[in-house]
């Protein structure tokens, strides 16, 4: 499985209420589902929705906790994996945020809220390349994207992959070797043209 950092934004613009119950299990058709620990899949995984997604989901169920501007399901993913949805004013902008903490770590949900933060309020829309491939991933239908299996080299079993159309041939390619030309061949037009970070 491919390795993933800590805490990542895995989708760009404001998931409705469709793409955010996508969003939380994106990882739903891996081979090995549930045999082993799938924490670090999950965690740190964070993405924007709006108000009403936001309020939905406080109400289904009583949250396991509510601090300030966030608060945490009662109902675990996997491991001590959960959602935790946060409220946060961003360049005096009320936002809405989901995100997948760790809450074996206390800290978890604080170091998220302030990751967030820090990435929303960058001077210059910007996409770095790990960014683009989540958003890729997050927004490609089941039918177009999966998990490298024997047609594949046994190093490589169980990345991620996606379709990718050819003028002679259409086949799934690893989605982490993806060139720069087929990343902006697979975002949306809106995306293709934002510029890489610069680094401080």
């Amino acid at each position: 499985m491919t390795s993933l950092a800590p805490i990542r934004k895995i989708y760009f613009g404001i998931a409705d209420r469709r793409q955010m119950f996508r969003l939380f299990d994106r990882h739903a058709g891996r081979p090995d589902r549930w045999q082993k620990d799938d924490s670090a899949l999950y965690a740190g995984e964070w993405f924007e929705i709006a108000q009403a997604q936001h309020d939905s989901m406080l109400e289904i169920l009583p949250p396991l906790w509510m601090r300030g501007e966030m608060f945490a399901m009662r109902e675990f993913l996997t491991g001590s994996i959960t959602s935790v949805f946060y409220t946060l004013s961003i360049n005096r902008v009320t936002r809405f945020f989901h995100a997948y903490c760790d809450l074996a770590d206390p800290r978890s949900p604080y170091e998220m809220r302030d990751a967030i933060v820090e990435r929303e309020r960058w001077p210059v829309k910007a996409m770095t390349r790990e960014e683009r491939i989540e958003h890729i991933w997050s927004a490609t239908q089941d039918d177009y994207r999966g998990y490298a299996g024997e047609a594949f080299r046994p190093e490589h079993r169980g990345k991620r992959t996606v379709i990718l159309y050819g003028r002679s041939e259409t086949s799934f390619q690893l989605l982490d070797d993806l060139t720069d030309a087929q990343i902006a061949e697979k975002l949306p037009v809106h995306l293709r043209h934002l510029p890489l970070p610069v680094a401080a």
